[in-house]
């Protein structure tokens, strides 16, 4: 059977997209990098135009420090402007739980990509596009397997960052024929035999449910899982799970599953990855302050920035609302909260903000990011904090 594909979130092409940007050639111009994170939280009363707000009068307060010419920030203040006032509009909202926009006025660029998450809301101003998150969005969500099922029949999707595919299905063998008809006589056999039968029916039914997860998973490996049916139908399958995708179910979700559309099955899937990541972040707090005793973990921006300088960092931990003006080797790319602790290292540029470039390097350097939301779970993290690969 042939796959059906969905366009979900298909309105941008990422990797051609993620190609043309790398090519770009600035010269004196600067690109206006934006990642805002829109969940249900953030759209609340306006919540995001709150925070972007915020972020470009921050940003834009710190462009004199960035030493550029009048003409450069002119074109930075209007590329600032016209991000707001795309925004400002909730009609030019993506229907996902982030946006990327990237502006250059004097390049013709203004590029609108809807995405599946975003780490935490930030704007970046620099000679080149910030697109290691965009860049790593299909390796963090990977590929979830979503199956939504009922008695008779089961639905199978692969979900990924950017889209999502129907799979073939199954259909159970149901019992046929009059209820209670049994062939033995007497009261209550006919009911008995009719039970056991429906009880059998099921059980084989969900084994092979969850087979055919098996297979799917062995085919490329699954990321996470979540079940999505009536009842008590998602909960009767974790049984029958083999213990590797039990150990990645993300969670469960209510639908029909003869009337659940690919676009439910994505959002369903996304949001119970998120739910699961939030309950990751107060095990990584825990985490944390065993690993400081055992000196394989830092906390405060100037440690954990210096432990990315020298490729230590295995996770990094980051407030959500920390920011620290900082500065950048040009040569090397190395980050510090200090320009002296950057002296040997040749020329040296400003930063706005080392939190949200200290992103980007955990990224090129392939380490783990947990933006840490939870109140409770953040309190050991001193704006970042990070798990170390080595001391």
């Amino acid at each position: 059977m042939a796959r059906n594909r969905t366009a979900t979130a298909r309105a941008v092409d990422v990797p051609g997209l993620l190609a043309r940007l790398t090519r770009i050639r600035t010269g004196r111009h600067r690109v206006v990098s934006c990642f805002l994170k829109l969940e249900p939280r953030d759209r609340a009363r306006g919540k995001y135009q709150i925070k972007l707000k915020n972020r470009i009068r921050a940003t834009q307060e710190g462009l004199p420090r960035l030493g550029l010419d009048r003409a450069t920030e002119g074109e930075v203040r209007a590329d600032l402007a016209r991000v707001e006032e795309f925004l400002h509009h909730p009609a030019n909202l993506p229907a996902s739980r982030g946006v990327v926009i990237y502006a250059c006025g004097p390049l013709d660029l203004f590029e609108v990509v809807p995405v599946p998450r975003v780490h935490r809301s930030r704007l970046g101003v620099d000679a080149t596009p910030q697109v290691r998150e965009l860049a790593a969005l299909d390796d963090e969500v990977g590929r979830i397997l979503a199956v939504t099922l009922d008695r008779t029949a089961a639905r199978f999707f692969e979900v990924t960052a950017f889209g999502v595919d129907e799979l073939p299905g199954l259909r159970a063998d149901s019992t046929r024929g009059g209820r209670f008809r049994g062939d033995q006589d007497g009261p209550g056999w006919g009911e008995h035999s009719y039970n056991n039968r429906m009880r059998t029916e099921r059980a084989r039914h969900l084994d092979l449910v969850a087979r055919r997860l098996f297979a799917l998973d062995r085919e490329r490996r699954a990321t996470g899982v979540v079940i999505g049916g009536m009842g008590g139908d998602p909960a009767a399958l974790r049984p029958f799970l083999h213990p590797y995708l039990e150990d990645r179910v993300l969670g469960e979700f209510r639908t029909n599953p003869k009337e659940a559309t690919p676009a439910l099955v994505r959002e369903a899937a996304l949001e119970a990855r998120e739910a699961h990541e939030r309950g990751a972040e107060r095990s990584n707090a825990r985490q944390l302050t065993e690993l400081l005793g055992q000196r394989m973990a830092v906390t405060g921006v100037g440690e954990s920035l210096r432990a990315l300088r020298r490729g230590q960092v295995r996770t990094l931990l980051v407030d959500p609302d920390a920011s620290e003006p900082g500065w950048r080797a040009a040569a090397t790319g190395r980050l510090a909260l200090r320009e002296i602790e950057l002296r040997d290292e040749g020329g040296i540029v400003p930063v706005l903000d080392v939190v949200d470039d200290a992103i980007e390097d955990a990224l090129r350097q392939h380490a783990a990011i947990d933006v840490v939301y939870d109140a409770e779970a953040r309190r050991g993290i001193d704006g970042l904090a990070a798990f170390l690969r080595f001391r």
